[in-house]
């Protein structure tokens, strides 16, 4: 399922605040601009700077580089994965989780290298088993932590609640 298509970034932008259901005044004041200054760049009568866009990426919890792209500032270099555009088109996923489950797939991304770049002194061996001994970082688990149970060594395990 793609993401739709939106014509500007205040259409992006109104879109994303209504995914996250949040009010426009609500995220005016996150954002730290005006309730009439954040309806005019939905509506498209003004185009924000990059910093407004930054506070108002913040306010709506989703990354910079998104509102950078839509807006036209930056080249998108390279597509999201099938990976990231299925958490984003999730519609059971809080605006937060997508974010949080997006945040580990980068970073699990970026600490594991694509084919060819690693070498004979970064490679390592695949056990064959199903998890790794290494545990997850702390701002994962915190993150993770209504959802699963922590095992003694740091891994996440399923929770099961008996009832």
């Amino acid at each position: 399922m793609a993401l739709p298509k939106v014509g500007s970034i205040g259409e992006y932008i109104r879109e994303q605040r209504q995914q996250a259901k949040i009010s426009l005044r609500q995220l005016a004041a996150a954002a730290g601009v005006s309730n009439p200054y954040l309806s005019q760049i939905e509506r498209g009568l003004r185009k924000p700077s990059a910093e407004i866009l930054n506070q108002i990426a913040k306010g709506l919890r989703i990354s910079s580089q998104a509102l950078y792209v839509q807006a036209g500032l930056i080249e998108d270099r390279e597509p999201p994965s099938d990976v990231i555009t299925a958490i984003r088109a999730d519609p059971r996923l809080t605006e937060r989780q997508r974010q949080v489950l997006i945040d580990i797939y980068e970073s699990f991304r970026k600490e594991n290298p694509e084919e060819g770049e690693q070498t004979s002194q970064n490679a390592r061996p695949h056990s064959g088993s199903e998890q790794d001994d290494e545990p997850l970082p702390e701002e994962f688990l915190a993150a993770l932590e209504p959802y699963a149970a922590t095992s003694r060594n740091g891994n996440v395990t399923q929770e099961t609640k008996e009832g």
